[in-house]
């Protein structure tokens, strides 16, 4: 019988594929997984921790704005931002609306009598952030991603949708995300695999900074990120199933 895993984005990448299913089957057999990791960002004991030690941390002490995925793992981090009264921005989940990013602020979800550590939930937080387009958001100062499997050289994976490398294109391609920002993400140490296992490739964005509920990892990678969305690697089924980017592709050359 197939594992929920062997469904949904596969086929992409035969190699990540694989290294997903391993990573999956290991969270779900071991104890460390928190639910069904199968076919998602995978939520994991300890990702308060990390979440903490992210927070103890100078560049996240310094920003401002911060940029997070919706995955569970992350509502931990999503958390710090809200109490430290930083703006955060969520991707909505797989970017399925035209506005495809939510601003919470503490202080006005505190007026609205919203809880924090509810807003932090991804599930609330569709309720209950403000829907903004790209002309209204401020610049990131940190950008938090989630994965399935990362390597000490900044290589990632996540679950095989590609969204994350589109969040990233979007932003950049708007002007809200520099080519300096840190990339970060929060993880399991167990999730951290060799580097020869996930070889980056020219359009992916790369880690700088991993926190697992064990260690800080700074990747030092040589080069740059990406510039902003590298529309030959984009999908049929993206296009289908993202507004923004049909809207921008039919925006190019006007």
């Amino acid at each position: 019988m197939a594992k929920s895993g062997e469904a949904g984005w596969a086929g992409r990448h035969s190699g990540k594929d694989a290294l997903r299913q391993e990573i999956w089957s290991a969270l779900a057999s071991n104890g460390i997984g928190i639910g069904d990791p199968y076919n998602s960002i995978p939520n994991f004991v300890g990702a308060d921790i990390a979440a903490d030690r992210l927070a103890a941390l100078p560049l996240w002490q310094a920003a401002k704005v911060v940029k997070c995925n919706p995955d569970a793992p992350q509502t931990y981090v999503r958390l710090h931002a809200l109490r430290e009264g930083k703006t955060l921005y969520m991707a909505y989940p797989r970017l399925a609306v035209e506005k495809c990013f939510l601003e919470l602020k503490a202080s006005d979800l505190l007026a609205r009598g919203v809880a924090l550590e509810d807003a932090a939930v991804w599930q609330n937080a569709i309720n209950v952030g403000k829907p903004v387009a790209f002309e209204e958001m401020q610049p990131v100062d940190i950008a938090v991603t989630g994965c399935v499997a990362v390597t000490r050289a900044g290589g990632r994976t996540g679950k095989g949708a590609g969204f994350a490398d589109i969040e990233f294109g979007l932003l950049r391609q708007t002007g809200l995300l520099g080519p300096n920002v840190p990339i970060v993400t929060t993880i399991h140490s167990t999730m951290v695999v060799p580097d020869e296992r996930l070889p980056l490739q020219p359009h992916d964005t790369f880690l700088t900074l991993i926190v697992t509920e064990k260690e800080v990892i700074e990747t030092h990678v040589a080069g740059q990120q990406p510039t902003g969305i590298d529309w030959d690697q984009i999908q049929p089924d993206q296009f289908d199933t993202i507004p923004v980017l049909r809207r921008l592709y039919a925006e190019r050359g006007r």
